[in-house]
């Protein structure tokens, strides 16, 4: 686990120790939360008899590109069910193409089916097409996916002591996992992804709840810094994620982590953390999200 300091001077001037954990180089084909939250969702797979694992995901989903990386790497058969029925008429997109490539076998359902995806019956008719499988809802967000990020806090406190953990929110899975392993100790910020998410706080709630049956007060969910809505990169936040990389070296995600990161330094700027305290960002990965963006990522990438 890589802790880089962060030598921003909106840190310096409050005062604040800020570190990024570098979670996107933990596993050198899986790296990020997506791996800890499959962890044991994979060995549940496994124990339960099934060899068939089935998820759901966007057409640009890290979620669904992970599940097909470790169904290629534990010998699991991978479905990937992507929301929307006209992208089977159009050539794969490099992230589709690439779940292809790993063996995950794609189909392709409507929009309107596909917001009901977890009622019983609709689930049941799938399973009906493509045969026994094992369930991981989109995101990889369930009870098992908890202890896995869970785990993350714990290798997190044999390297430093701190005082705030930020992560990006997209289900809220991991926010989730790291609010069990925090034990009501230290602050988690949540910074959402998407438009909208104040009903991820329900969210976290029942993750929490139903895998520990414990609620949390010590976390707060910041949904300002969406950046125009989940996917949707601006020409503002393009400009700080090169920024970004040109300072540090390090290259932010589109979707997660360059929102947190922003949030975070405004965040900084407000007052809003103690000073002489210790921020910890989570770097989750996320970069084969830049294939969606084409020629116009950054520094070439």
């Amino acid at each position: 686990m890589l802790l880089q300091p962060l030598n921003e001077p909106a840190a310096q001037c409050a005062g604040v120790r800020l570190l990024l954990l570098r979670d996107d180089l933990t596993h050198p084909e899986l790296p990020g939360n997506k791996w800890r939250k499959l962890k044991y969702n994979l060995q549940e797979a496994r124990r339960l008899g099934y060899d068939t694992v089935l998820t759901f995901g966007g057409a640009y989903s890290n979620h669904l590109a992970a599940v097909a990386t470790a169904g290629r790497l534990t010998g699991l058969r991978t479905i990937g069910v992507v929301r929307g029925d006209e992208l089977a008429a159009v050539p794969p997109n490099p992230t589709l193409a690439r779940a292809a490539a790993d063996g995950m076998a794609l189909r392709f359902i409507d929009r309107a089916t596909y917001r009901r995806k977890q009622e019983p019956h609709v689930l049941e008719a799938l399973l009906r097409e493509t045969g026994p499988a094992y369930v991981i809802p989109e995101g990889g967000s369930n009870a098992l996916a908890l202890p896995g990020c869970a785990e993350l806090v714990a290798e997190l406190q044999t390297q430093t002591a701190f005082d705030y953990l930020c992560v990006a929110c997209g289900t809220g899975g991991t926010l989730a996992g790291l609010l069990t392993g925090l034990h009501h100790q230290h602050y988690a910020v949540g910074f959402a992804a998407l438009k909208g998410a104040d009903f991820l706080r329900t969210d976290i709630h029942s993750l929490t709840q139903h895998a520990t049956g414990y609620t949390y007060t010590n976390w707060e969910l910041q949904t300002a810094y969406h950046g125009g809505g989940y996917a949707r990169l601006s020409p503002t936040l393009r400009q700080f994620i090169v920024e970004f990389q040109q300072r540090h070296g390090i290259l932010l995600d589109p979707i997660y982590t360059s929102k947190m990161m922003v949030g975070i330094l405004d965040l900084l700027e407000q007052g809003y953390f103690q000073p002489s305290s210790t921020v910890v960002a989570v770097h989750t990965g996320g970069l084969q999200a830049w294939a969606g963006f084409g020629a116009i990522a950054p520094l070439g990438v």
